[in-house]
């Protein structure tokens, strides 16, 4: 479900493992078998930003409004196991609480903040710009208050299946092409892909 973040076709990455915990990869590398760029995995993260180990995202001086697991589980409207849910930046710390209700379910932190840790049910990523995931993957998105800049909304819709949603941390939103507006209020937005 990876892919490199240069811009070149899709392809699969090849991982090499260093150090596992039972099916969590801890360390190790991942390879693009076209531009030969690798990328390394850190405490269970793998870094495509480039900048190697204890490299910091920024993150919004913003306080985040609380939002629920409840309230997103019914925005995104999922039921049922299997598949992937993207978190992208501050959205990442709902994956406990997510989990807890969407069993069966894999969750993708993109750009997390630090105190936010891998768990089996939640894998972390690091890149600057884009999602590392190949097109039309994920059954739902959460985009995080701090990560509201349109880059980030289309990446959020390339990355999900049509019919499926996208929930945005911040209701005034210059929906991308492609996403149609569900609906608006209470600080959230939610977008449905076409």
């Amino acid at each position: 479900m990876l892919r490199c973040p240069e811009p070149h076709g899709e392809a699969f990455l090849v991982m090499s493992t260093g150090e596992m915990l039972g099916r969590m990869v801890r360390s190790g590398i991942l390879g693009c078998p076209i531009c030969r760029r690798e990328f390394p995995i850190v405490k269970g993260i793998v870094d495509f930003s480039g900048k190697g180990k204890g490299a910091s995202i920024p993150h919004s001086p913003f306080p985040i409004p609380p939002v629920d697991p409840q309230t997103l589980q019914a925005l995104l409207d999922l039921s049922g196991p299997g598949g992937y849910v993207v978190l992208i930046g501050a959205a990442a710390r709902h994956a406990v609480g997510l989990a807890g209700l969407m069993g069966g379910i894999h969750f993708i932190g993109i750009n997390a903040p630090p105190e936010v840790e891998e768990l089996p049910v939640l894998s972390l990523l690091v890149c600057p710009g884009m999602i590392p995931l190949r097109q039309t993957i994920a059954r739902g998105v959460v985009v995080g208050s701090d990560r509201l800049g349109s880059d980030w909304l289309t990446e959020a819709r390339r990355v999900v299946l049509p019919g499926r949603r996208v929930v945005v941390e911040g209701e005034d939103v210059t929906v991308p092409l492609g996403l149609t507006r569900l609906a608006a209020g209470e600080g959230l937005f939610v977008g449905e892909r076409r």
